[in-house]
């Protein structure tokens, strides 16, 4: 069976560090990107390679839309180079940034940044790199569990994210001609960086959030990187414009 490959937006840390090693794990080959972490997105690959897997790192900036053609013909040359082919599998689009700040006190600075990088940037970057996913591929957008219960401060990120959830529907409708699936994934509070890291660092965080889940913690990076790879996987082709939340439960 010829390997698969996955293009996997803000791999160097956090959630796509994670999503990047367990693909890597099922023998998907990985081409990830970074924004401004090169030593952490060569520490996944130097971990998948590690592992027997194949997997390589390009920058990005997914602020810059003007930046995408470039990145298309990078990704191009890199797929030639490094895999032999000239398309892809999977695209997952994670890359993101958490801005948390009260709904009163969130300046129109903030709101653009994260429509610019978590909504704006999956819209065109996808646009940009069609012609190089496969008919038959699958995209995986990323949302959160915050598009569907609340938590102070995050009114301006959680717009976004139900914006990407609403995107992802239309995706799978118009994108249905070439058999390429479209669905999203949805995380609950994990311990990341996220944030500042709250929920990693701050036991307080950390026991308050674990309240909220049935099973009595709060999700960790392996959660949602396994569930990445099991999303991917042949066993989940008939998903098609669905949104899975992974969060254990929270405020269910």
């Amino acid at each position: 069976m010829a390997e698969k490959i996955a293009v996997l937006t803000g791999a160097s840390r956090g959630l796509g560090r994670s999503m990047a090693l367990h693909l890597a794990a099922q023998g998907v080959g990985v081409v990830g990107t970074y924004h401004s972490k090169k030593d952490a997105a060569d520490s996944v690959v130097a971990e998948i390679e590690a592992a027997g897997g194949r997997g390589l790192m390009l920058p990005l900036d997914a602020g810059q839309t003007d930046s995408f053609g470039a990145f298309a013909s990078a990704l191009s040359a890199a797929l030639r180079d490094g895999f032999g082919r000239t398309d892809f599998d999977f695209l997952v689009n994670n890359a993101g940034i958490g801005i948390s700040a009260p709904f009163v006190e969130t300046t129109e600075e903030q709101f653009d940044e994260l429509v610019q990088i978590q909504l704006k940037a999956p819209f065109f970057l996808t646009q940009a790199l069609l012609p190089m996913i496969v008919d038959g591929g699958r995209i995986l957008n990323v949302s959160s569990g915050l598009a569907r219960f609340t938590l102070p401060g995050f009114s301006a990120y959680a717009a976004t994210k139900g914006g990407i959830e609403v995107l992802t529907r239309y995706q799978a409708k118009e994108l249905g001609e070439r058999q390429i699936r479209v669905n999203v994934i949805a995380p609950g509070a994990t311990a990341t960086d996220f944030a500042g890291g709250s929920v990693r660092d701050n036991a307080r965080v950390n026991d308050a959030i674990a309240s909220t889940v049935p099973l009595g913690r709060a999700g960790l990076p392996d959660d949602i990187g396994g569930a990445v790879a099991a999303l991917l996987s042949d066993g989940f082709s008939w998903a098609n414009g669905t949104r899975i939340e992974v969060s254990g439960g929270q405020n269910v």
